[in-house]
């Protein structure tokens, strides 16, 4: 059975591409194939993708059969505009065809496929469709990654909470960086309090590979 995870975030800039990659490495260390997903990118301008073209890079990398896989391939939808889809795309319908197509094509490839998504959960999509919906369809469970300043508690509940309303199975991570070194003492007794497993992308990311195979 192909293995699909939905990595998302407590908002833009967290550090979703950076615990996709780390995922990608740690889940071809051990002997899987995997294969990623940017369903939607904004930003892309002159044929350069941000996000897209180092998640190709990667994967092409620990997959040498996928070296002729094109960039929409695994990035099926982009816009110019760096903003939500629904903006950028001046309010157009999102094809979630096109994101399911490019899914099943990927799997013919990998053992995991993991998608990564914009922004947070509640990204408009179009005026109807949230990441939060599309995570839904692609009947994929979910990776939070959060970050560690000071109100990573609000962040992290709230879009926890969103994604257990929803019934999505999913898992946490922190992504710290060195200027959050508050993170220990302000933020972490709380969610250890509430036996949330603090795992950080920077040390854990063999265990957090470990719950998300098991999810």
């Amino acid at each position: 059975m192909k293995k699909r995870i939905f990595i998302t975030a407590t908002n833009t800039d967290i550090g979703k591409t950076y615990t996709t990659k780390l995922l990608l490495r740690e889940y071809a260390s051990r002997g899987l194939k995997v294969g990623v997903l940017k369903p939607v990118e904004t930003g892309v301008v002159d044929g350069a993708y941000p996000d897209g073209d180092a998640l190709l890079a990667l994967v092409q990398e620990l997959n040498p059969e996928m070296k002729d896989l094109p960039i929409y391939a695994i990035v099926p939808i982009s816009y110019g505009l760096p903003a939500a889809p629904f903006i950028a795309s001046n309010g157009e319908r999102f094809d979630t065809k096109k994101v399911i197509k490019a899914i099943e094509k990927l799997e013919t490839y990998c053992d995991v496929l993991l998608i990564e998504g914009v922004g947070g959960l509640y990204v408009p999509l179009d005026e109807e469709l949230m990441v939060l919906d599309l995570i839904k369809l692609t009947q994929a469970s979910a990776l939070l990654v959060t970050h560690c300043l000071l109100g990573s508690i609000n962040d992290t509940l709230l879009s926890k909470k969103a994604l257990e309303d929803a019934g999505v199975a999913h898992a946490v991570v922190f992504n710290c960086k060195e200027s959050d070194g508050s993170f220990k003492e302000v933020s972490a007794p709380y969610f250890q309090a509430k036996d949330l497993l603090v795992l950080k992308t920077s040390s854990d990311i063999d265990t957090l590979c470990d719950v998300l195979y098991n999810l």
